[in-house]
């Protein structure tokens, strides 16, 4: 987890916004340059440059950029409703802060400004002739930018908020968040493995939302002030309420404002975040293919695409052997394997009841994954197998199906399991 500041820091820097006041800056940057440098630049160097055309290409600019930003900010809007329509609207953030999309929205924009603030500082008579010859490589060097832009903008828009593309980005934000949950595990803390009931000093949620970031170096700082041990009992992706205990101090009491202190360094939010949150791509991803098994749409394609997008991300799971503890005063629970199980194959398990072809491949992921680590998988993937088998048998599949379904999760069930019942 990082730092309260640099949480934020990373959440602004994700804002269009930022990118559009860094032209405006360079316009300005321009301008002064303009200003300071032309009593050293000869009076017929613009002539010879040609910059004296620097006002019709910033007009060209203020003019053109306006237009090109609000049509291709039409067409992003209208791909971010596409992907919510067609997959689910929590995928839509992953759009949203795709870097691409928001370069291309922030040049054109930027030019806009760069181009207004520029004919601005020109009528002013902010600088003179010779001052021109800045702001004019300034305007070219944007222009390039533009024309960089437009090329990645038109190669962008062939697969941008397609649900392949949807799916991918999906998969890459879960895939990158276990990778760095694994990485550690425990935050870099300790491993919690039981809370001590004797004097620990609860300290509790006074907000109403998801835990969207822990700052552990808070914490640890805190911990030594307090010279006592904390007891993390919410990881990210948690929904917390006034009143939810998100930690315990193991002290006799802590004042109200130690509370608060400790307390701040939960950062709660109004939604789930990709970033450090692992079982939410998993989520997202599952939540998709129940749409696409539902009647309105029948699609069980996508459904069993999911599935191996799931094999793929969970097959890097791996308990590792040493954490490094950076926080030794911390003390933070795990993610589980059973719970990641749950979250991916528990939702197509019941929807896609009645899809023979989706209950078989549910039961060929269960069975890679199995294989790939089976200490780590076996008794999860069995246990779900068991379940979908159930609901399967639950929902009047011909014996056949059935029959077919049961050939399959043999094939990865212990030797010591007992057979699934006959039918």
């Amino acid at each position: 987890m990082i730092s309260s500041y640099a949480w934020y820091l990373r959440e602004a820097l994700k804002k269009i916004w930022v990118r559009v006041v860094s032209f405006a800056v360079l316009a300005l940057l321009a301008a002064g340059l303009a200003r300071l440098l032309q009593p050293y630049l000869p009076e017929d160097l613009a002539l010879k440059t040609g910059s004296q055309a620097v006002d019709t290409l910033l007009g060209v600019l203020t003019s053109s950029m306006l237009a090109v930003t609000t049509f291709s900010l039409s067409i992003a809007v209208s791909a971010f409703a596409f992907a919510a329509a067609s997959a689910t609207p929590r995928a839509t953030v992953l759009l949203q802060e795709d870097r691409t999309t928001q370069n291309v929205l922030a040049t054109f924009l930027g030019a806009f400004m760069f181009g207004l603030v520029g004919l601005i500082a020109l009528h002013a008579q902010f600088y003179g002739a010779s001052g021109k010859v800045v702001v004019f490589f300034f305007t070219v060097v944007v222009i390039g930018l533009v024309v960089v832009a437009l090329i990645s903008w038109i190669g962008h828009l062939m697969q941008f908020g397609r649900m392949g593309d949807t799916l991918d980005r999906v998969e890459r934000a879960a895939t990158e968040a276990l990778r760095r949950r694994l990485e550690n595990l425990y935050l870099g803390g300790r491993p919690l493995l039981d809370v001590p009931t004797d004097r620990c000093a609860p300290v509790l949620s006074t907000e109403t939302g998801y835990i969207e970031n822990i700052d552990m170096k808070a914490l640890q700082d805190h911990a030594e002030d307090l010279d006592a041990r904390l007891f993390v009992h919410q990881l990210p992706g948690a929904l917390v309420a006034p009143g939810v205990p998100l930690m315990s101090v193991a002290a006799a009491s802590i004042s109200d404002a130690q509370a608060e202190a400790l307390g701040r360094a939960f950062m709660i939010g109004t939604r789930r975040t990709f970033e450090a949150d692992p079982r939410f791509g998993l989520i997202v991803l599952t939540e998709i293919a129940s749409r696409a098994l539902s009647p309105a749409v029948n699609d069980p394609g996508t459904a069993i695409d999911i599935l191996g997008r799931h094999v793929r991300i969970l097959s890097k799971w791996h308990e590792p052997n040493d954490c490094e503890v950076k926080f030794e005063s911390v003390f933070v629970p795990p993610i589980t394997l059973q719970e990641a199980i749950e979250d991916a194959f528990r939702p197509i398990a019941r929807d896609g009841v009645s899809f023979v072809e989706v209950q078989i491949r549910l039961h060929k992921a269960l069975g890679l994954l199995v294989q790939t680590a089976p200490e780590a998988f076996a008794q999860a993937c069995e246990g779900m197998a068991r379940e979908a088998l159930e609901r399967a048998e639950a929902a009047g599949l011909m014996p056949s199906e059935l029959a077919a379904i049961r050939s399959e999760m043999s094939r990865y069930s212990r030797p010591g399991d007992k057979a699934p019942p006959e039918i």
